[in-house]
């Protein structure tokens, strides 16, 4: 079989497996091995899936969610081979090329995108630098350093509410979410207010102030008292480093 015959096989084959009821089975191929090779492919896909958005799940019947991981199956095209990275593959696909149903909710993507980084965050093979940062200093005093497994996100709808009970219709309020993996490997989300996301903005782009020079930054942004922002900044900055969400202070 020459290199182009291989290769229009192998693409017919593919057509198949992503859409076995619209695309025609290729010859000679006996159909109880087809069935076996389509079972395995989506059952391994959609098994990654729903194991990596139990949430978004809950929301579905079993008929409207089969039918939407038909839809990924069959319109997405995986930039990448690897089976853990599927569920990012399929959070790009909500984000970017999805054309929403009526049975979807509105904010599938982002829940689908806040339940992502939590697995994204678990395999993550960013480390903390133990040798740049020291975790015994004053973040007031010195130059406070985000962890490189802390996440600050915001979102339409608050993702971090929705289950089956409580599936909201138009979006509220921004909601700011610190999701971060701790020291001890556990990955763990806060809910911040938009004062204390600004915050951390100012403390993953900054490389010299200290932690009393962001806090009189942001109060100048918030166009609040110095005194105030230091006093219930202070509290803050020092609890995001009990947290491990800053790990520690540049050191000098």
């Amino acid at each position: 079989m020459g290199q182009q015959s291989l290769r229009d096989s192998q693409l017919e084959m593919a057509r198949f497996l992503r859409n076995p009821d619209t695309e025609p089975a290729p010859e000679g191929i006996e159909p109880r091995r087809l069935k076996i090779y389509q079972d395995l492919v989506y059952n391994n896909i959609e098994g990654f899936i729903c194991g990596g958005f139990p949430v978004l799940r809950t929301l579905y019947t079993d008929v409207t969610w089969h039918e939407l991981v038909r839809h990924f199956i069959e319109g997405h095209r995986c930039h990448t081979p690897y089976f853990l990275e599927i569920s990012q593959e399929f959070v790009n696909y909500l984000m970017n090329d999805y054309e929403r149903r009526d049975c979807d909710p509105p904010f599938m993507a982002e829940l689908a995108h806040y339940e992502w980084v939590e697995l994204a965050l678990d395999v993550s093979q960013d480390e903390i630098d133990s040798a740049a940062v020291d975790v015994d200093v004053d973040p007031l005093e010195a130059v406070p350093v985000l962890s490189p497994v802390a996440w600050v996100l915001s979102y339409r709808y608050p993702v971090h509410k929705i289950g089956a009970a409580y599936q909201p219709n138009e979006p509220t309020d921004p909601t700011f979410l610190a999701v971060y993996r701790d020291r001890s490997d556990s990955v763990k989300f806060m809910e911040l207010n938009a004062a204390a996301a600004r915050l951390l903005e100012l403390v993953r782009e900054n490389t010299d102030s200290t932690g009393t020079q962001l806090l009189v930054e942001l109060a100048g942004e918030l166009t609040m008292p110095e005194e105030a922002v230091l006093g219930f900044g202070g509290d803050q900055l020092k609890q995001f480093h009990e947290l491990s969400i800053i790990c520690g202070c540049k050191r000098r």
